[in-house]
């Protein structure tokens, strides 16, 4: 880990000059005393970096000192730098590694090649943390020991001991046998079997995680692709499910359909659409056509159209208006 801080900190002073201990310490995640540890660490190796002092002081390196790396042109660059964008290296527990990989790539372009890159990544601007509306993206937070514990079972082939918080169920232990892990829309998956059975846990609510020294029950090779395909058809057929035919506005489909479980069919219906889709359940049918207020109309099953009429009917009630009081002779002065 120190060899990989004192990479980070080279390259943080060959791409923007000086530094002081504390934003060196800022951007390392570390304590003033840990920077000024390495920068001794860094002279005592040869590396040419020095102090100034004064109000405006701060670490900085000898021009020229840098290193070259060949082969990499302008386009490849930015892909690694739109890459590095992602949120979904949070969730892997690689967020610090990738943002030191970053550097390193950036810092090892050629003077020109680097310049570009930088700044036409600085233009292009990937999952923002929310949208138009302000709403903020909803992605996985993983704790960076949970996803380092998960990641290196996954990568090993070894089993796996999750602490496992499961919708509507108390907090508890499972040993399972890591499949692999999928990212879809910045939420993480572990595929994994339990028993022999497969199994899908989501990474958000595993609480801790144990690497186990004893090898996993698997295949040697897997297609992933596939394993979650299936998975997901599955999930989407089973429970308590919910088909529903809708009537919506072309303008509010996409939000209608990152909603459901899946669609059906599609089709015009004048200058609405007509869509046959899957719900978790009732209630999760409800939540989703009432956001989308009077642009959407649920056609079937009767017992939606029921539960979100007597909702509208609630809410107009709470809103009407409120009677004025008539005024009183025998209390004159009420409105005074």
């Amino acid at each position: 880990m120190r060899a990989d801080r004192l990479v980070s900190l080279v390259l943080l002073l060959r791409q923007r000059g000086r530094l002081t201990a504390t934003e060196l310490a800022t951007e390392l995640e570390v304590s003033t005393r840990t920077v000024l540890r390495d920068i001794e660490a860094l002279s005592a190796a040869g590396v040419p970096v020095y102090a100034e002092r004064g109000r405006h002081g701060g670490f900085a390196l000898l021009p020229g000192f840098r290193t070259e790396l060949t082969g990499v042109n302008n386009d490849e660059a930015l892909a690694l730098l739109i890459a590095g964008s992602r949120r979904g290296a949070q969730a892997f527990g690689l967020g610090s590694a990738l943002s030191s990989a970053m550097l390193k790539v950036v810092d090892a372009l050629p003077d020109n090649h680097r310049t570009t890159a930088a700044d036409v990544a600085e233009r292009l601007l990937i999952d923002p943390a929310t949208d138009l509306l302000s709403r903020p993206a909803v992605d996985d937070e993983v704790p960076g020991d949970i996803a380092a514990a998960i990641r290196r079972a996954v990568f090993a082939g070894h089993k796996l001991r999750i602490h496992y918080a499961a919708v509507g169920q108390a907090p508890s232990w499972r040993t399972v046998d890591p499949i692999g892990i999928v990212m879809v829309r910045d939420h993480g998956y572990l595929l994994a079997t339990r028993s022999g059975a497969d199994r899908t846990y989501r990474l958000s609510r595993v609480l801790a995680a144990e690497e186990l020294p004893e090898p996993a029950q698997r295949p040697d090779r897997v297609d992933l692709d596939r394993a979650w395909q299936e998975r997901s058809a599955r999930f989407r057929t089973g429970g308590d499910q919910l088909a529903v035919l809708v009537r919506i506005r072309p303008a509010r489909r996409e939000e209608l359909v990152r909603t459901a479980l899946a669609v059906h069919s599609e089709e015009p219906d004048h200058e609405w659409l007509r869509l046959a889709v899957t719900f978790q359940d009732s209630r999760h049918a409800e939540w989703a056509l009432w956001q989308l207020g009077i642009d959407a109309e649920a056609l079937a099953p009767s017992s939606l159209r029921a539960s979100l009429r007597d909702r509208a009917i609630a809410v107009a009630t709470r809103y009407a208006p409120t009677p004025v009081p008539e005024p009183d002779d025998r209390d004159a002065g009420w409105w005074r």
